[in-house]
């Protein structure tokens, strides 16, 4: 399997090449994000692999949930090399790849089957979702992805591991009945290699898409807050 995975969903920007079993990956602060920095990576990436984007096997764009602008440009420039040269496409999540990083942790055992991935949304509220580990679709989600003050979130089952920002951001995350913090993990953002690694499983599973086909994953429309909100909070 042959396949470029690509995100810029949140703060950090990150593309990576699967290769026959092998990744090589690229990855930064994502900034004011922008098509020419993911295009840049991708020509670092193909070179390294020594591989054109004609010989892929397919393209796993990261979809969201995260900052409008970094998902928009994430499915764009996707979508552009995929029409580009004749690809499919597999649609990622933010939360299932953080989910995957977390429940791929081996070290200390034992291995965790069951994950919450959280990523701060702005505007007082939290990006996240459960899911469990599956040997088939790497992941699966036991809930849908939703966006919520950090008091609703409430993970189903006991115990479960915690990754990704939204924990940094509100520490009483942090401390909800039956969850483990690991080493690092409220410091974690999604990486292009969970993508590569997700995306394959699901050509392979024949859950690919035409590139017209794949759409953001917004869970809110709202993008800012009014002045009389901010001062409230």
């Amino acid at each position: 399997m042959r396949l470029l995975a690509l995100d810029a969903a949140t703060e950090s920007c990150s593309v990576a090449l699967l290769c026959d079993g092998e990744v090589m990956e690229r990855a930064g602060a994502a900034g004011k994000v922008h098509a020419q920095q993911l295009l840049s990576m991708v020509s670092e990436v193909l070179a390294e692999g020594q591989i054109s984007l004609g010989n892929l096997d397919g393209i796993a764009a990261s979809i969201g949930p995260g900052a409008f602008t970094g998902v928009r440009v994430s499915v764009a420039v996707a979508q552009g090399l995929a029409f580009g040269a004749g690809l499919r496409v597999a649609a990622v999540s933010t939360l299932e790849a953080l989910a995957l990083q977390a429940l791929q942790d081996r070290c200390p055992e034992p291995q965790p089957t069951h994950a919450i991935a959280c990523l701060d949304a702005r505007m007082q509220e939290v990006y996240w979702g459960c899911f469990a580990a599956d040997a088939r679709h790497g992941v699966i989600a036991t809930s849908s992805p939703r966006v919520s003050t950090p008091q609703a979130v409430m993970p189903p089952w006991t115990p479960c591991v915690g990754i990704g920002r939204g924990f940094a951001a509100f520490p009483a995350l942090a401390v909800l009945p039956g969850l483990e913090l690991r080493l690092g993990a409220a410091s974690a953002a999604p990486r292009a290699r969970e993508f590569a690694r997700l995306g394959a499983l699901r050509l392979m599973l024949g859950q690919a898409l035409d590139p017209a086909d794949l759409q953001p994953l917004y869970l809110r429309d709202k993008v800012a807050q009014t002045e009389a909100e901010r001062a409230a909070h």
